[in-house]
């Protein structure tokens, strides 16, 4: 359709196919400050709450009117917003020249990048933040007077991280916000520090993602070095403008999107580097849900939306982005039919939609990328949450092979039903928001053409019917079904009453944000329908137009829409059909599928699941596969092998060497030296006058003979 074939001919050029972003400096705006100003505010307040030993909630209370206040100020920023966007200049940061010459200067601000593209982003950051922080205020109880005060300021640094990675307006304050959501990130995994898991979890998670911020760090040192600045809205302007045309045909052009890349696929857990995402399921439920499903981890997403450009300056890194995409899609579904904690199912559910994202921003439809961000957001979080509850009311129990018939039970029916609206949600049920998201991102891999994306088309397709069943069958297993349960490991303390288990159900404060964030994710459907203003050819309504407007519009369908005209009979279809048209039907009815399998596997016929999989693992040639899946395709496994062991071992052997022969053989053997010598020498200084008088006599002895063989042998000057 569009587009490869263009942007390659517009990038030869040296005029890539980008708008120039022309923001308005607008100091008038800087009251937008405190969205970044009420999360530092909030984290020093629970700092105070720390110090104090507070023991009420008051540190909850505190960090949702704080978060309140940054969502209500980018409502404000939203309302006041006219295209094409503001520079918002907060403080003075790093202006830095040693020359008049093109690249003898350095200039990054501390200042606010406000288009449609960073306010789409802050308001859902902001406002599932607030809803998820009330939430917390009841879920983290038991910690109350210990970690509570803690908790809370790890979130207030994480939206303070957040703001400034979304707001920014330059490259170098992107990368800060980058660094703080990573460090929030392994302070809030590694919370409940008392347990290993927890430790390992943070640590790998921190490691993991050291990868892709080191190709953050060398991307933004090339695009300085390639383009002359790190400012948004300079960027896009030489870009437009061409004048660097001859940058255009060197190396780093090429680099750039694919370190960019390297830092997206970190962050945002996809193949390789997605083995920290699953393990990050050790902390708190509510950073689960706000950090690793909602917000951080769609990071990755809207870095390569904002430097959209730069991709199309090299669209061979867009078929990377859609491949890698796909596939981490499919994997990871895979791998989240086989396991049986609730949690790490939406974890690796997670990834997978994540693919989806990475896939639509290869095959150019960004606004599906960024459409799939916003629904996904609402219902991962409500998901993540509902698991949460479950796990707080049944004293941590998660695995789905203990727990049955929760709407049935007193008090768990409002969070049977918003987890039941989360997956039908998830598993893109016809006319929820998933169905609709989804669906533009399935399209366009037939519509746009490149390396393999029918297949690729296919391959997501696929993965969507398995979406469908491992989705519910959670809910089935957990929420339909007889009523049984078992605790878990009483994670949270809850009391046994006369030696029997009663779980105790959510209250007002989870109960009130489940059906919020459910009512959320049903109605983020409605933008779907919302009529464009900004382009007549655009679909998608109102997301649509937030995308349109800001750097990442190439890639949504029908920006260019006579090219779209000029191709007739040429166009992509599906069975004789448009594919936008054609993937209703088709995603309606695989996802069908996947729900009936489901039902009929772990609602009606539940003893068949069991005797599926036992006739599996008893036949050779197929019982490899349950098991791979279950033990998640041995990945980690893998990199223990290749990577973990290997440098594990080479770190022992450099410790050895540098003990024994670094320090032993060669440092404390010199020092060994003067000190045998001292040794030889001591009983010579025993302290006895006779002892005394005969080592000066052999001195001075010593002395003449040294003297007469100097003399000897010329060693005064003289001769020999």
């Amino acid at each position: 359709m569009i587009g490869y074939a263009m942007a390659i001919t517009k990038a030869s050029a040296g005029v890539p196919a980008v708008p120039a972003a022309e923001a308005i400096m607008a100091p008038e705006l800087s009251w937008a400050g405190l969205i970044l100003l009420l999360p530092l505010l909030s984290l020093i307040l629970c700092g105070l709450c720390a110090a104090a030993k507070v023991t009420s909630k008051l540190p909850a209370v505190i960090t949702a009117t704080a978060l309140a206040g940054a969502f209500v100020t980018s409502v404000f920023l939203y309302l006041n917003y006219q295209p094409p966007g503001d520079v918002i200049p907060l403080l003075d940061w790093m202006n830095i020249s040693w020359g008049d010459g093109q690249f003898e200067s350095f200039s990054a601000n501390f200042a606010l990048y406000i288009d449609s593209l960073s306010l789409l982003w802050i308001m859902f950051v902001t406002g599932l933040g607030t809803l998820i922080t009330i939430y917390a205020s009841e879920y983290m109880e038991p910690d109350l007077g210990k970690g509570y005060s803690r908790f809370f300021a790890g979130v207030s640094v994480f939206l303070f991280a957040m703001a400034a990675l979304v707001l920014s307006d330059n490259l170098l304050m992107l990368y800060l916000g980058w660094e703080g959501v990573g460090f929030a990130s392994y302070w809030l995994i590694g919370y409940y520090y008392q347990r290993p898991a927890a430790v390992a979890a943070a640590k790998k998670a921190f490691i993991v993602n050291r990868i892709g911020d080191l190709g953050l760090a060398l991307a933004v040192y090339l695009i300085w070095t390639t383009f002359g600045t790190v400012q948004y809205d300079e960027l896009m302007t030489v870009l437009e403008d061409g004048d660097y045309r001859a940058a255009f045909e060197g190396w780093t052009v090429s680099a750039i999107p694919f370190l960019l890349m390297l830092a997206a696929f970190g962050k945002s857990a996809q193949l390789p580097l997605y083995v920290w995402l699953p393990d990050a399921m050790e902390g708190p439920t509510p950073v689960s849900a706000l950090i690793h499903a909602a917000t951080m981890v769609t990071a990755g997403i809207y870095l390569v939306a904002r430097t959209y450009p730069l991709f199309l300056l090299e669209p061979v890194s867009l078929h990377v982005v859609a491949w890698v995409g796909g596939l981490t899609a499919l994997l990871a579904a895979t791998i989240g039919m086989a396991q049986y904690d609730i949690k790490r199912i939406m974890a690796y559910s997670t990834v997978s939609q994540l693919g989806y994202m990475f896939l639509g921003l290869g095959v150019l439809t960004t606004y599906g990328a960024a459409y799939h961000v916003f629904t996904h957001a609402f219902f991962k979080a409500v998901l993540f949450l509902t698991c949460g509850a479950i796990m707080h009311g049944f004293a941590g129990q998660l695995d789905l092979r203990h727990l049955s018939g929760l709407r049935h039970m007193r008090g768990w029916r409002i969070t049977a039903w918003t987890m039941f609206i989360g997956c039908l949600c998830l598993a893109g049920f016809p006319f929820t928001s998933g169905y609709f998201s989804k669906d533009a991102i399935l399209a366009e891999a037939f519509v746009t053409q490149g390396p393999g994306f029918e297949i690729l088309g296919w391959i997501a397709i696929f993965t969507a019917g398995l979406t469908a069943y491992y989705t519910f069958r959670v809910w089935f297993r957990v929420c339909a079904g007889p009523v049984a349960y078992e605790p878990g490991d009483e994670l949270h303390g809850e009391d046994d009453h006369g030696g029997e288990f009663h779980p105790h159900a959510p209250r007002l404060a989870i109960n009130g944000v489940l059906v919020l964030i459910a009512l959320g994710a049903l109605v983020a459907a409605v933008p779907y329908f919302m009529s464009n203003t900004a382009d007549e050819h655009l679909a998608g309504g109102w997301v649509a137009d937030m995308v349109h407007d800001s750097t990442a519009r190439e890639g949504i369908p029908g920006f260019h829409g006579d090219a779209h005209a000029g191709h007739g009979d040429a166009h992509p279809t599906i069975f004789g059909a448009d594919p936008h048209v054609a993937m209703y039907w088709i995603s309606g009815t695989v996802g069908m599928i996947g729900l009936l399998f489901a039902a009929w596997l772990h609602l009606w016929r539940r003893s068949q699941a069991d005797a599926i999989k036992a006739w599996l693992l008893h036949r050779a040639w197929i019982g490899w596969l349950p098991r791979a899946m279950e033990r998640k395709w041995y990945v980690d496994e893998v990199y223990h092998a290749l990577i973990r062991a290997p440098l594990w071992i080479l770190g022992h052997i450099l410790y050895a060497f540098d003990r024994f022969i670094i320090d032993g053989l060669l440092v404390d053997s010199v020092a060994r030296i003067p000190r045998g010598v001292a040794r030889c020498l001591q009983p010579l200084q025993s302290g006895a006058v006779q002892a005394m008088a005969i080592v000066m006599v052999g001195g001075a002895a010593i002395i003449l003979l040294l003297m007469a063989l100097f003399m000897q042998f010329g060693w005064f000057g003289g001769q020999a």
